[in-house]
């Protein structure tokens, strides 16, 4: 039996359907042994495994299939070829990724549960894949930035929203400080919009950063909702949606921004001195 090592160079092909079906067309030669699978292992150390079979589909190349009803916890996944008794599984690389589906496709607002994976290429050139798991889900649309304040709208799906949802600015590290504003509901179904002042976010004055995480409330005493933005191709929009900041009383600076997540937050830290 061959089998695949640390040094053998695997290359995977990614394309997402209509379904959110997640296709792997992998390259690998010499052929890996039976029972040889798709190990997708999540990141950070919680030891959480799924398994994918391979099927051959020509003479080097290979399948494995993602279906949207398996399980896969929400994080950042890496993959690998595993065979019987290996102990060090090669690294799959990313190939090409047809992800065109993901940015066309948009779960129905009444869905329960949303599930979003997309495959991505990690900094050191490793085929990964993001998975998130909602429920409910708040996404984050058009962000418009404002003199004083920022404004967005957003779809709510698995929940509704009444008449007395708000949007909840919470302070990282510090859950005593938080600050709300009124959500209204537009015309789309699970649709919002909320405008969020920067001010009431600076109550003393600011010596390093602060990350101000928003949430969704539907209504008193229901739970949080994260806004984030996860329904497209973008595996991690932090450093690539950038907007302008704002400055505000204390001589600070607040901006609107995406943490590594795709969680929507503010980030509120000193004016520098120059500006």
């Amino acid at each position: 039996m061959t089998t695949a090592t640390a040094g053998t160079t695997v290359r995977a092909d990614c394309v997402v359907d209509p379904a959110g079906t997640l296709t792997f067309e992998l390259t690998l030669a010499p052929a890996p042994g039976p029972g040889a699978v798709l190990l997708l292992r999540r990141r950070g150390g919680t030891g959480t495994t799924v398994r994918l079979p391979l099927t051959t589909t020509a003479p080097g190349r290979l399948r494995a299939v993602l279906e949207p009803s398996t399980d896969l916890p929400e994080g950042w996944w890496d993959t690998y070829v595993e065979e019987p008794g290996s102990e060090d599984p090669p690294a799959v690389l990313p190939g090409v990724r047809d992800l065109r589906t993901l940015v066309d496709r948009a779960p129905d607002a009444a869905t329960a549960t949303v599930r979003w994976r997309v495959p991505y290429p990690t900094l050191d050139g490793r085929l990964a894949v993001r998975s998130w798991v909602r429920a409910p889900h708040a996404e984050a649309g058009a962000i418009r930035v404002g003199p004083s304040g920022m404004s967005v709208e957003g779809v709510l799906y698995g929940a509704g929203a009444g008449e007395d949802a708000v949007v909840e600015a919470r302070l990282q590290g510090d859950p005593s400080r938080l600050h709300r504003a009124p959500i209204t509901a537009t015309g789309e179904p699970g649709g919002f919009a909320f405008t969020l002042p920067y001010a009431p976010l600076v109550t003393c004055p600011v010596a390093g950063e602060q990350l101000w995480w928003l949430w969704l409330i539907p209504a008193p005493g229901a739970k949080p909702v994260r806004i984030s933005r996860i329904l497209d191709d973008v595996w991690t929009r932090h450093k690539t949606f950038v907007y302008p900041g704002r400055p505000v009383a204390g001589g600070a600076v607040a901006t609107p921004c995406y943490s590594v997540g795709n969680d929507l937050c503010v980030r509120v830290e000193p004016r520098p001195a120059t500006a």
